[in-house]
C-alpha cells in the first residue's frame, strides 16, 4: 500500500516505494491532461467558507450550499457512496460523496483521486446519522495533483530532521506544529499591538553593516562587490536604533532578523528574531515595568491566561516579577559575597576554589558573572529581573552613580532562560569611547565576541542622546516558552540545517 508504516523498512526500499508511487501519480496526471482535465490550468477557486466556520455556524448553514477547498487527507470508497476528509487552514471537514449526486463520470473521477490531492468541494451542509457535521458533495474539482505520497497518517512525520527540512510536509501532517507556528505569528502581532499602543514607532535598520556591534557575538562576514568592501551581517539592532533616539524619535522599536556565527542547540540558531526598543527619558526601571506589562498582555491575549506551563512547570506572569541584583543572587545560591572580594586576584582564587573556569584576561566582574552562570541561572524559574551587572561585561550601559563598578542593567529570566536584556543606556560619549577601547583590548587578547569602536555612533552621541532606557527581547525564546516547545527549531518555520551533501 502507498501509506504503510515505513519505520522499520530500509531507506533504499522506502525511496524505491516512493518513486513507484510517484510514477503512478504522474501517469494519472498525464491521463488527465490528455483528456482535457489538466488541474494545473485552473487559476482560482471561489472558496466561501473554512471548515471551522461551517462547524461553528452549523445551525445557520444547515442545508445551504458552501464551497470549501483543501487537501484530501483520507478517503473511504463504499460502492455507490463514499466519504472523504479535507483539511484547510482552519481544520478539517468530512464530505459525503454519492454517485447519484455527482453523476457517473464525476464519481469515477473522484475514486481515482489520491490522498494529498488538493480539491474543491461544492455541496450542502448537513449532519450525518452519527452526528458529524459534513458536506453533501454536489461537485468536486481537482485543483492540484499531488505527485508525492504523504507520510503514513497514523505515524505522521516523526523524523525530526525531516520535519525541519520539509516544513511544508510537517505543516500538512502535524496539527501541533501548525498551531505553534500560527501562535508565533499571533505573539509577534500582540508585541506590536502593545508597543504601538504605548506610542512606539516601528522602524527598520540595516542588516548589512560595516561594524557589527551592540552584542557579544561573532558576526558573519561577506563582501560587497559593488563597493569593493567587506561587510558584516548585523548581530544586534542597538546602535542604529540609538542613532534614531539622538535624532529625536523618542520611542522606537524594531522586530527583525539578526545573525550570530555560533553553534546550534535547543535554544540557539544562527539566524533568529530579535526585538529591540528604546525609550527616551526613562531608565532600566521603566524597562522592567514595560517588560512585565508586555509579557502579561501577550500571554492574556494569545493564551487567555497569565499562567504558562512549560515542560510541566507552571510559571505565573500575574504576580509581580522578582527583582534581585547579581551580587545578591550569587550570594543567595553560593554563600559568596563578592562585596567582600576586593581584587581580581582574590576573585580568581575563589574561582579556582569553586572549580569555576576563567581566562587570564578576566577581571572580578567577569568572574562574578561566571559564578552567576554556573550556580544561579538555572534556579531562576519564575519571572525574575536579574539586575546591576558588573561594568566589565556591559560596554554600552550607564554606570550606577553610587557604585561605578556596576551598571544599570537587567536580564529577564524565566525557566532558567535569559529572555531579555536591558539597560539604562550609556549616553556619555567620552565614557563610551573608553568602553570601546577596553573592548578593542579584549579583541586583541583573543575575545572574538568583543565589539570594535564605532566612530559614527560616537559622533551621534557627541550631538547628545537623551537619558534612555533600552531592551532586547529574544522573540524565538518567548514563543518557545508560550507554546511549550522544547527546541528553537520547533518555532522557526525554516531553521538553519546542515546541507545533506556535506
Amino acid at each position: 500500500m502507498a501509506q504503510e508504516n515505513n519505520a522499520n523498512i530500509p531507506q533504499q526500499e522506502v525511496q524505491q516505494d516512493v518513486n513507484e508511487l510517484r510514477q503512478v501519480r504522474v501517469d494519472k496526471l498525464k491521463g488527465l491532461q490528455e483528456s482535457g482535465n489538466d488541474p494545473f490550468v485552473i487559476t482560482k477557486y471561489d472558496q466561501t467558507h473554512h471548515s471551522a466556520v461551517i462547524k461553528e455556524s452549523f445551525e445557520e448553514l444547515e442545508g445551504k450550499t458552501v464551497r470549501v477547498a483543501g487537501r484530501m487527507m483520507s478517503k473511504r470508497i463504499m460502492g455507490k457512496a463514499s466519504f472523504c476528509n479535507i483539511q484547510d487552514l482552519k481544520g478539517n471537514i468530512q464530505s459525503y460523496v454519492a454517485r447519484d449526486s455527482l453523476g457517473e463520470e464525476e464519481y469515477k473521477a473522484f475514486k481515482k483521486l489520491d490522498i494529498g490531492d488538493i480539491i474543491g468541494i461544492e455541496g450542502s451542509v448537513f449532519r450525518t446519522k452519527t452526528g458529524e457535521i459534513s458536506i453533501h458533495a454536489e461537485k468536486i474539482t481537482l485543483l492540484t495533483k499531488s505527485l508525492l505520497p504523504l507520510p503514513e497518517k497514523f505515524h505522521g512525520l516523526t523524523n525530526t530532521d525531516t520535519r525541519y527540512r520539509q516544513r511544508y510536509v510537517d505543516l500538512i501532517m502535524n496539527g501541533e506544529s501548525k498551531q505553534t507556528l500560527i501562535n508565533r505569528s499571533r505573539i509577534i502581532r500582540e508585541v506590536r499591538n502593545y508597543l504601538d499602543g504605548q506610542g512606539f514607532l516601528e522602524v527598520e535598520t540595516p542588516m548589512l553593516v560595516s561594524n557589527a556591534g551592540g552584542a557579544a557575538a561573532r558576526p558573519f562576514e561577506t563582501h560587497f562587490n559593488a563597493l569593493g568592501e567587506d561587510f558584516k551581517l548585523r548581530i544586534s539592532l542597538e546602535l542604529y536604533l540609538k542613532r534614531l533616539i539622538v535624532g529625536g524619535l523618542e520611542r522606537v522599536y524594531e522586530i527583525g532578523r539578526v545573525f550570530r556565527n555560533e553553534g546550534l542547540d535547543t535554544r540557539h540558531n544562527p539566524e533568529f528574531t530579535l526585538m529591540e526598543l528604546y525609550q527616551a527619558y526613562t531608565d532600566y526601571h521603566g524597562m522592567m515595568d514595560l517588560t512585565e506589562n508586555l509579557y502579561r498582555h501577550v500571554a492574556k491575549t494569545v493564551l487567555g491566561t497569565t499562567k504558562i506551563v512549560y515542560n510541566g512547570i507552571e510559571m505565573d506572569l500575574g504576580k509581580p516579577f522578582e527583582r534581585i541584583t547579581m551580587l545578591d543572587a550569587v550570594k543567595k545560591y553560593t554563600g559568596i559575597d563578592f562585596n567582600e572580594i576586593h581584587s581580581d586576584e582574590e576573585a580568581k582564587a575563589i574561582a579556582k576554589e569553586k572549580g569555576v573556569e576563567f581566562e587570564a584576561r578576566h577581571k572580578k566582574g567577569d568572574i562574578l558573572n561566571l559564578f552567576f552562570e554556573e550556580f544561579v541561572e538555572h534556579h531562576l524559574i519564575q519571572p525574575t529581573f536579574l539586575m546591576d551587572h558588573p561594568v566589565e561585561i556591559s560596554p554600552l550601559t550607564k554606570r550606577k552613580p553610587e557604585d561605578p563598578n556596576y551598571v544599570e542593567r537587567f536580564e529577564f529570566f524565566m525557566n532558567g532562560w535569559e529572555l531579555a536584556n536591558a539597560y539604562s543606556e550609556l549616553n556619555d560619549p567620552i565614557d563610551q569611547r573608553e568602553r570601546f577601547k577596553a573592548q578593542e583590548e579584549q579583541l586583541a587578547q583573543g575575545d572574538e565576541e568583543a565589539n570594535t569602536t564605532d566612530e559614527d555612533f560616537l559622533c551621534a552621541l557627541e550631538y547628545g542622546m537623551a537619558p534612555t532606557g533600552g531592551i532586547g527581547f529574544g522573540i524565538d525564546r518567548m514563543v518557545m516558552l508560550m507554546t511549550d516547545s522544547s527546541a528553537i527549531r520547533d518555532v522557526l518555520l525554516f531553521p538553519t540545517m546542515k546541507s545533506l551533501d556535506k
